[in-house]
């Protein structure tokens, strides 16, 4: 997609970027837009293989670091990394998630911690790095990347569902306090969005009763997600502050 320099000259961090998701769509649009990327995800072979594809499209292999959100000392690691390499962090895309389906009644108590430790937790302690440095130098831009299943029940997802309406809290609640140094916080809150890893590991019946609740009897693809990131993260969101984005066109 052509740019419109949208991120010129900005410094942006995209976690769990590797692979054919909203991650990668995301740092993908963003070097599209002038941005100089930083790219993070648990995966180092196919955090590699990302950065090498950026390269073709930025002009030069983006900064890659290896980082599990679940460990504090590799999100400051991580945050410590770009900012020493690159001189300052302007925005943080908060991509990293997990899901998983159980039903509450046979779910354990594991599978529940696990997915709110990477989802709600880990998109903590990646602010809460981030705004160590943003608040300080007075201006910074992050998005978590929520999902509407924060606001709309669905069946065995009570994990992810609680933990995607806690990124939207910590969004509002960060929002608040970050805004009074000139630091936005915002979200998307995707419906579905297709990608290879989205296909494994969920039936195909699901995904065409979910494609099918979409206006557009389909799902999203991760650049259109990725679209609305870089709006936020652009100058043209100058005055959204703690502001959730549906990306979904599902009608009742």
């Amino acid at each position: 997609m052509t740019g419109h320099g949208l991120l010129a000259g900005r410094t942006v961090l995209v976690t769990a970027a590797a692979g054919t998701g909203i991650g990668f769509a995301t740092a993908r649009r963003c070097a599209e837009e002038g941005a100089r990327v930083a790219i993070s995800d648990r995966h180092e072979r196919r955090l590699a293989e990302a950065a090498r594809t950026l390269a073709g499209i930025a002009g030069e292999e983006p900064l890659a670091v290896p980082c599990d959100v679940t460990v504090e000392e590799q999100v400051q690691r991580m945050v410590d990394t770009v900012v020493d390499e690159y001189g300052h962090l302007d925005v943080l895309v908060n991509n990293a998630g997990l899901g998983g389906t159980a039903q509450v009644v046979e779910m354990t108590d594991e599978q529940w911690h696990t997915v709110l430790d990477v989802t709600l937790t880990g998109t903590f302690r990646c602010t809460r790095a981030a705004l160590r440095h943003m608040i300080p130098r007075g201006g910074g831009v992050i998005v978590n990347n929520a999902s509407v299943i924060g606001w709309r029940a669905q069946e065995g997802q009570a994990h992810y569902a609680a933990a995607k309406a806690g990124v939207m809290a910590l969004t509002r609640c960060s929002a608040l306090e970050a805004a009074k140094a000139g630091v936005r916080v915002n979200a998307v809150a995707p419906s579905i969005a297709m990608h290879p890893h989205l296909a494994k590991v969920t039936t195909e019946e699901l995904l065409t009763t979910l494609a099918g609740r979409e206006a557009f009897g389909r799902a999203a693809e991760p650049e259109e997600v990725a679209n609305v990131i870089v709006f936020l993260a652009s100058d043209l969101a100058s005055y959204l502050a703690g502001e959730v984005i549906s990306v979904s066109s599902q009608h009742p």
